[in-house]
């Protein structure tokens, strides 16, 4: 079975690890909101301190992923956590503070921990051969979305029937034990002693745009039609209650997506499948928007999250690609800001868009920007293929001309 290969002592451990360090991102911005509402104007400065959180996520991880090494990653990913937690704590113990306090924590707890999705996905690599990478990366995927469909409904649940502040207590906890169990895995991973030829770290990073570009794009996508999706199912006539089931739905559908793709080895390269299944996830939405029926837009978000755990994983294979291992912790954050810039930035348009259109119409936007998006990138990579095949004939024309000098001067001789 493909999986045999991830069935040890060390990805276990990882998996708690992750457990831990991944859980108050997914149940912070839902708990901020908690956090808050029962002030004046609650529900908008809980929007406000999610949207400042997510700036910190961005922020943290362009700043602080490049400078993760191989050599220091468990101490500095811990570190991060921990300051994480630090800041988690401090929002679930002084609530009523004042708001511009309030958004200095939440930047914190979205920036300190924000290398450490890279880094983590990176030491799982670094656990596993090199022939189980692609299920791997499956299976990190699919911990990933189960983590996402879990934790919010934890936070509801312990904000409502508990306290608003227990949440986020939680998440400083969670934080803090998966920075302890970094201590039962490997300092860091392999990797060469220099960055690879071609320039500084910031240009071998850039070099994989196309990549980026691919992952805000689909998370963008995905983001417009969760927030949309309340305000789609009323101009449907349909009860907005149903938008938390058909979430959990898409969200089960995108774990047994990503488990499935670790199944068999899938035709093409990674980055062609990537392009392959954004168009489809596009189209799918398209449908979704149209479609008047629950029962259409259920089926509909259920194949949205087939293809979009397809998304995910395709464009971290083809990142893994693209860069030398040495740099793979600090494209991974890159990819997490791309993936964060893309989530705020549909935001912003769905809202922009609701007050002007209708909610099927501000779907259809959407898929509209996210194919030329998907446009854009299937470009560069055309463009950066060619390049590199034009590298490789001149290499083999100059390698060929230092041979024929060579026989020259023997002949001579």
């Amino acid at each position: 079975m493909p999986y045999r290969e991830l069935a040890t002592r060390p990805v276990l451990t990882w998996s708690l690890v992750a457990v831990g360090a991944r859980s108050p991102v997914a149940m912070a911005p839902l708990a901020l909101v908690f956090l808050v509402r029962e002030r004046p104007g609650g529900y908008g400065l809980g929007a406000t301190l999610a949207a400042v959180y997510v700036l910190g996520e961005i922020l943290g991880a362009l700043l602080l992923g490049p400078r993760l090494t191989p050599e220091r990653a468990r101490f500095q990913i811990a570190a991060g956590l921990v300051a994480g937690a630090a800041a988690f704590a401090a929002l679930g113990v002084f609530p009523h503070e004042h708001p511009v306090l309030l958004g200095a924590f939440a930047l914190t707890a979205g920036a300190a921990p924000a290398a450490s999705p890279g880094g983590l996905r990176t030491m799982l690599l670094s656990l596993v051969p090199e022939r189980s990478a692609a299920q791997a990366m499956s299976f990190e995927t699919t911990l990933t979305f189960v983590i996402w469909a879990a934790t919010p409904v934890l936070a509801t649940s312990l904000a409502l029937g508990v306290n608003p502040s227990v949440p986020l207590l939680l998440a400083a906890g969670l934080a803090v034990s998966g920075a302890a169990g970094l201590w039962a895995l490997p300092v860091g991973w392999k990797a060469e002693e220099a960055p690879a030829e071609g320039g500084s770290t910031l240009r071998v990073l850039a070099a994989a745009w196309p990549v980026y570009v691919t992952g805000a794009a689909g998370m963008g996508l995905l983001a417009l039609a969760e927030l949309v999706l309340p305000a789609l199912l009323e101009q449907r006539h349909i009860a907005v209650g149903w938008a938390g089931p058909l979430l959990a739905g898409y969200s089960v559908a995108a774990a047994l997506g990503s488990f499935g793709y670790g199944l068999r080895t899938w035709p093409g390269r990674v980055r062609t499948q990537s392009l392959v299944l954004l168009f489809a996830v596009s189209a799918v939405v398209a449908v979704v928007a149209l479609v008047p029926a629950l029962v259409g837009v259920a089926v509909g978000l259920l194949l949205a999250g087939v293809l979009t755990s397809g998304v995910q994983l395709t464009r971290t294979l083809a990142l893994r690609q693209a860069l030398p291992a040495r740099m793979l912790a600090a494209g991974f954050s890159v990819m997490y800001a791309a993936v964060g810039v893309g989530y705020a930035a549909s935001a912003t348009l769905s809202g922009a868009l609701l007050s002007v259109a209708s909610p099927s119409a501000a779907i259809l936007a959407g898929v509209g920007l996210t194919v030329v998006l998907a446009v854009v990138s299937a470009l560069g990579e055309r463009r950066m293929s060619s390049a590199t095949e034009a590298a490789v004939v001149q290499d083999s024309r100059a390698e060929s001309a230092a041979v024929d000098g060579r026989r020259d001067a023997e002949h001579r001789l």
